[in-house]
């Protein structure tokens, strides 16, 4: 199907690269004026013709003239108000309308906007333009690389896999480190959704117009109680005046493997077996007759190169004065490993009516997705780096006739599979059906309003809400040696989502010039409900028969929580150059206690705009100078439970009963708990500097920040009969974060033919853990994390430091299995010898964008680069002869680095395995070209293409030095990207 439509595709992207050289019309000239929303002409708008660098400016009298062609789309701009698109006639009388939002020169933050010379906290941007490239199927996927001090780790190659994203490190250690995310008004509550491996995969990035950041507690101590891991505020593409413009795109990608395990080829893996002589497993049969006579290389089995198609159509105009956006998608991608798929069809509607003689405005946006996937078993990609590369996919069995490891009696001929071989990973793929169905749709209202009578004050109200429903079916057949044992499955999951949102504030927003001041103050309230409702199912077998013992208890589980909040707001502008802003929120959480429930969130900040002082007004190069000092305080409960202060009883599994009589019941199993658990809480200290020069050809800002997380909540040991658990969450514990953050901007060339902008970002940070216990105990090690062996958090050190053996070496620098430094010269090696090595977290991130453009050819790339972070390789750690030469019966593969070791038992805690894993990477590399005018005027055309992650350069020897938390299992490979995409507008 996929294959049909890509001829399709490509011959119609040939016709038209055809055909666009013989469409071009007859240049002319284009007359007209420009008006606001008041009748009153609008000087120096910029009127341009899009897709090309021809333009011009309005007089005093709004008027401009330009050369263009009847049809061409002209795109007519001016600060602080919407960019109204318009095909060119011979004249033309345009009306421009205030804008909310104008993302030139408007930065939206929290309930509000801010023009950016007057921001007074560490706020980023990255708009449309600035957008990642290419094949790019979740939001957060565009803005990777992008802002300094934003790190966005993708989880692997699977389709539509999610991210990990951390704004300046992390500020907790068992709460969630996840920045808040808020699209058009409506906060994401992180809540799961059966049957995605990541809730933002039902998000259009096609929908998206920017992403504001706020990072530092002045901008974003307004969101309070959420907002300590930083704040993402998504704003969607809206309608705008004018005639209807039509926008379709349509992407055709081809995913490849773009790197293997080192893993030993069939001939090695021979040579290898032959090495160790003629031992035997069970005193009768030696590991050489295990030896097959194929030549398998498993991982290429298991992969393909993978097709994509992602298209989507858009319309933008206005109907009778009332700006809309309709925009409708569908995505239909294949992973890397067989067997894996995302479809995803998807919708939007924006309406901005202006009513009441442009007193009330009204934001409508509404957004929904429909995802169908099928998950490949992943533990297949595992079990090819370790399945015997001399035995073939299929052989007769009882397995679905692939060969899998099992013992034939010789008497009987009665096979027995081995259960702890690993298993056929084609068989593990071709017989494994994860179905699932998953919808959402989120969106809001919000209604401006401005009163006639003092039209400085605005009251504001927003509504929306945030509903999903997933759900899935899982079969394995009875024969499949994956679930063979428990004769194989056929299980069902699903839940649903529903959360909603109610705002309502007022703002005042007054100049008053005999003072040389503006007032702009902000008071609200907010109301946040998240529920989820998660059903149990009991195991069913592949005949439907139900598993004995695995009907749940209680058919479902509905968690839910509220949150309530005031808030208010204070900036104070004087003369243009001197911003003073506070703020302080208020949020009443039913997580806590009555007694701990609410928590308070100040913030303060100051802001200079040097460059307006008398003696650098006159200055030609210095275009802005401005000093930004600010303080706040913000908070989490995100990542826990609900409800830990509350006494809660868990009914057992069926497997725990008691018997009253002839009837046995489910037990009741007290949890631990804390009465007087309450908010963590981070003090965070920012200051800033941003500048520019020569008409802001060259900008940038440089940014040190600290900040200090007290009342963690952290799980700590507790004495035996002191709750009802052996650990308990509670707020024990500080950690502290401290960074410099340095962005530069440049434009070096910039004419009629010629661009060039590049854009250079670096973040330093690292983090230290000061307490973990509620009394000073210099003898508590800390709290093992990770896996639960190989990280640590222990106060003085990093968090996740990895907790290690120091490796002893030969002379010749190869590791000496068994032999570890005695650190703390006792005399004996064991656990008082582990000590805390390296950190998962990376000291130094840096991002990289440039774009050159010639007439209309234009070529751009991103890298991207870590340092200081390091990796637990755990897939090298089963490079041991033990498990190739497995005394179980079987053989399995490994790594080559057995070789160049030698081990023959596990050394998991050694430091041998923790590596180096900088990295520098170029995420994309693409080529575009403008068409120009097409079909007689009627439309533009513009052809691109890319490719993603093109290279990486690392010391690091696993499959791929980027993996949140530091520790490699077996990554799902992130794939190298080859996309041809297509734009027509008309």
């Amino acid at each position: 199907m996929i294959a049909s439509k890509t001829i399709k595709l490509s011959l119609f992207l040939c016709m038209l690269f055809l055909l666009f050289n013989s469409t071009y019309a007859q240049t002319g000239k284009i007359n007209g004026t420009v008006k606001n929303e008041k009748g009153e002409p609008v000087e120096a708008a910029s009127v341009q013709l899009s897709g090309t660098n021809k333009g011009a400016l309005t007089n005093k009298a709004g008027v401009f003239s330009l050369q263009a062609s009847p049809g061409d789309l002209l795109l007519i701009s001016y600060i602080g108000y919407d960019t109204l698109r318009v095909k060119a006639t011979a004249s033309l009388n345009l009306v421009l309308h205030p804008s909310s939002s104008t993302l030139n020169d408007v930065v939206v933050i929290g309930y509000g906007t801010l023009r950016k010379k007057e921001v007074t906290g560490a706020i980023a941007t990255v708009t449309a333009k600035d957008f990642q490239q290419g094949s790019i199927t979740t939001p957060e996927q565009l803005i990777a690389g992008k802002v300094a001090g934003v790190s966005v780790t993708s989880n692997g190659g699977s389709p539509g896999a999610g991210s990990v994203i951390r704004i300046r490190g992390g500020a907790s250690l068992n709460a969630s480190n996840d920045p808040l995310i808020v699209i058009d008004g409506v906060p994401l509550s992180g809540n799961n959704i059966y049957g995605t491996s990541n809730p933002l995969s039902l998000v259009n990035p096609n929908d998206i117009e920017s992403f504001t950041i706020l990072k530092d507690a002045a901008s974003t101590a307004i969101y309070g109680s959420r907002a300590s891991n930083g704040v993402i505020i998504i704003t969607t593409k809206k309608g705008l005046s004018g005639k209807p413009v039509f926008n379709f795109s349509t992407q055709l990608s081809v995913s490849t493997l773009a790197k293997e395990a080192d893993v030993m080829s069939a001939g090695q893996f021979r040579a290898y077996v032959d090495s160790l002589g003629t031992g035997s497993f069970d005193n009768v049969h030696t590991y050489k007759s295990l030896l097959g006579n194929s030549n398998t290389d498993w991982q290429k089995e298991i992969y393909q190169s993978a097709l994509s198609t992602d298209n989507n159509l858009s319309i933008t105009g206005a109907f009778n004065n009332i700006p809309y956006r309709i925009s409708v998608g569908y995505l239909n991608q294949d992973g890397i490993l067989k067997t894996d798929n995302l479809q995803r069809v998807s919708a939007g509607i924006s309406l901005s009516p202006r009513l009441l003689n442009n007193h009330l405005k009204i934001e409508l946006n509404l957004k929904g997705a429909i995802n169908h996937s099928r998950f490949a078993n992943q533990g297949a990609i595992g079990n090819a780096a370790y399945f015997d590369p001399t035995q073939p996919i299929h052989a007769a069995s009882p397995y679905g006739d692939y060969f899998e490891w099992a013992n034939v009696d010789p008497n009987t001929n009665a096979v027995t599979l081995n259960k702890l071989a690993p298993r056929n990973p084609v068989a593990m793929l071709d017989l494994y059906h994860n179905l699932s169905d998953v919808q959402r749709s989120y969106g809001n209202i919000s209604l401006d309003y401005s009163f006639p009578f003092l039209p400085q004050l605005h009251a504001n109200i927003n509504l929306g809400y945030d509903v999903a429903k997933g759900s899935g079916t899982v079969d394995v057949p009875t024969y499949a040696a994956q679930n063979f044992l428990d004769s194989g499955q056929h299980n069902r999951y699903s839940n649903s989502i529903s959360n909603s949102v109610g705002e309502f504030y007022l703002n005042y927003n007054k100049t008053i010039q005999s003072i040389k001041s503006n007032i702009n103050a902000t008071a609200g309230y907010g109301y946040y409900n998240n529920l989820s409702t998660n059903y149990n199912y009991p195991f069913v077998r592949a005949n439907g028969n139900i598993a004995p013992g695995s009907t749940p208890p209680v058919p479902f589980d509905k968690p839910e929580n509220t949150l309530i909040s005031y808030y208010g707001r204070l900036i104070y502008t004087y003369n243009a150059r001197y911003i003073l802003a506070a703020s302080i929120r208020t949020d009443g959480s039913s997580r806590f206690s009555p007694s701990t429930r609410w928590g308070y969130f100040p913030s303060a900040a100051f802001t200079w705009r040097i460059n307006q002082e008398g003696f650098l007004q006159n200055s030609k190069a210095l275009s802005d100078l401005k000093l930004r000092l600010s303080y706040g305080v913000t908070g989490n409960q995100d990542g826990i439970y609900d409800y830990p202060y509350l006494a809660v009883y868990s009914s057992s599994d069926n497997s725990s009963k008691v018997q009253f009589g002839n009837t046995f019941y489910n037990m009741g199993t007290p949890s631990a708990y804390d009465a007087g658990i309450k908010w963590e809480q981070t003090a965070s200290s920012n200051a800033g500097l941003d500048w520019g020069f020569f008409g802001n050809r060259l900008t940038g800002s440089v940014d040190v920040y600290y900040k200090k997380t007290k009342d963690l909540l952290n799980t700590i040991p507790i004495p035996a009969g002191s709750n009802f658990s052996s650990t308990i969450l509670t707020n024990v514990g500080n950690l502290e974060n401290k960074g410099v953050e340095l962005v530069f901007n440049a434009i070096p060339v910039q004419n009629k033919h010629v661009s060039w902008s590049l854009s250079f970002n670096a973040a330093y940070n690292t983090n230290t853990i000061t307490n973990l216990t509620a009394t000073k105990d210099p003898s508590y090690p800390g709290t093992l994390t990770g896996n639960g062996v190989i990280q640590i958090n222990s106060v003085g050190y990093n968090a996740n430091a990895f907790y290690v053996y120091h490796q002893e070496y030969n002379k010749a620098g190869k590791p000496i299995e068994g032999v570890y430094e005695d650190v703390n010269g006792d005399g004996i090696i064991n656990q008082n010898d582990l000590y805390r090595y390296k950190s998962p977290f990376p000291k130094f991130i840096f991002g990289f964008s440039t774009q050159f453009t010639f007439n209309r050819w234009s070529i751009s790339t991103v890298l991207r680069a870590n340092a200081g972070n390091y990796m637990y390789n755990g897939l090298a750690t089963g490079a041991l002869q033990a498990n190739i030469l497995n005394p179980l019966g079987y053989l399995a593969n490994t790594l080559t680095d057995v070789l160049y070791t030698n081990f023959k038992f596990g050394q998991q805690q050694s430091d041998y395995y923790v590596q180096n894993a900088s990295f520098l990477k170029m995420d994309n590399i693409g080529v575009a070209y403008d068409a120009g005018n097409i079909f007689h005027n009627k439309a533009r055309l513009r052809i691109s293409a890319n490719c993603q992650n093109v290279f990486t350069v690392t010391k690091y020897t696993g499959l791929d030095p980027e993996i949140y938390g530091g520790i490699d299992n077996s990554l799902y490979p992130r794939p190298r990207i080859y996309v041809l995409g297509l734009n027509i507008q008309f």
